[in-house]
């Protein structure tokens, strides 16, 4: 058993999720090395911030430096210099995401153009789980057909099927020792599909399950309302994975759903284009009524951002484009969301989710945070 789920509070969960570098506790917020590497953060910062997993990205990894490169290197661990968990994507949301890059889709795999050459490439479920074996992740995710939430019944109902196909060929596939495999449910937010996936997904038996095909453009109440009743259709023995989400209201709103991780490119975008997340909302350091702030972005944050340097000077490194502030601000967002998120875990283990989250949306201006932002793994 990969995971053990101790705690509950209403669908709210507190577990532990144990892998081969470490046991995660969960909830959990994993911060986005798409590349090998959180933008501006190298990994002793980040295990300074409280950062227990990472994810990294089988696409991009595939094409640059190449699985080849990386196993020759002593996998991904090593070569990026973290020694914890890390969970790879498959690769598949972004080959769907950018559509007119494929080619076809047949029960094979799919075919499609690299975003770095245009060159024809081909993900299959075994080549994805040979990328995975090779890179030496913890976590490897089953490459799925993520539609976008305007297609036809025809073609949801389509890419469900292939999901479930592909997903037991993954998982019948050779996997790196110890590697856990987490099977992905599709269907969007059509009741009869997204059961019908969820059930035929966890009948394969794996170590986790994710809700894919959310988080990509629907409205977010329609989203929150398919995580309430699709989670629960999960085992309670297995953790959940909801992929792409980590505006704060955002992720309180999944973790009171029953969902145990996620992941967000948010806190480090936002922070190379001069913005934190903070109780106030988001701050956007560009802003000329910063220029004699002498406050700390956050009064309760203990980062080095916060710690040391005050919006003012913050505001001259961004407006400089200076690299410090660019790192200083990625610092303290993946810092506040990793915060929160211990807290909702501490909430959870007290029985008080509920008052944890009615005083952490009262604090916070959710309307600061554009909706969509958190779409983009």
């Amino acid at each position: 058993m990969s995971f053990d789920l101790v705690a509950t509070d209403g669908e709210a969960r507190a577990g532990v999720l144990h892998t081969a570098h470490g046991d995660v506790p969960t909830p959990a917020f994993m911060p986005v090395g798409t590349k090998g590497t959180v933008k501006g953060l190298d990994p002793e910062r980040l295990r300074e911030l409280g950062t227990t997993i990472l994810l990294g990205n089988t696409y991009h990894l595939h094409f640059r430096p190449g699985e080849e490169l990386v196993e020759a290197m002593g996998g991904l661990h090593r070569f990026m210099g973290w020694d914890g968990p890390i969970l790879t994507d498959s690769g598949g949301f972004q080959v769907f995401s950018l559509r007119d890059t494929i080619a076809a889709v047949d029960e094979e795999g799919v075919t499609f153009r690299s975003v770095y050459d245009g060159c024809e490439a081909r993900f299959t479920p075994e080549l994805v789980a040979d990328i995975q074996r090779r890179l030496g992740s913890d976590i490897a995710m089953c490459l799925d057909v993520c539609p976008p939430p305007d297609v036809s019944r025809e073609e949801l109902e389509a890419a469900t099927t292939l999901t479930t196909a592909w997903a037991a060929r993954q998982l019948a596939a050779t996997r790196a020792p110890g590697q856990l495999v987490f099977g992905i449910s599709q269907g969007g937010a059509d009741l009869e599909l997204r059961r019908r996936s969820t059930e035929e997904i966890a009948a394969l038996g794996f170590d986790g399950h994710a809700l894919g095909g959310l988080s990509v453009g629907e409205d977010r109440d329609v989203m929150l309302e398919t995580v309430a009743w699709a989670a629960p259709l999960f085992p309670d023995e297995r953790p959940r994975y909801f992929m792409g989400i980590g505006d704060p209201a955002g992720i309180l709103e999944v973790v009171e759903r029953g969902i145990d991780m996620f992941d967000c490119v948010l806190p480090t975008r936002l922070g190379r284009t001069g913005s934190a997340v903070t109780w106030e909302g988001r701050l956007n350091l560009k802003n000329a009524r910063f220029a004699r702030d002498e406050r700390p972005l956050d009064e309760s944050c203990s980062c080095s951002a916060c710690r040391r340097f005050t919006r003012a000077y913050l505001r001259h490194l961004i407006n400089q484009q200076e690299l410090l502030g660019l790192i200083l601000l990625s610092e303290h967002n993946v810092r506040f969301l990793l915060d929160l998120t211990a807290g909702a875990r501490a909430s959870i283990e007290r029985g008080e989710f509920g008052s944890y989250k009615a005083a952490a949306l009262e604090r916070l201006d959710s309307a600061a945070f554009a909706p969509g932002e958190e779409v983009s793994r």
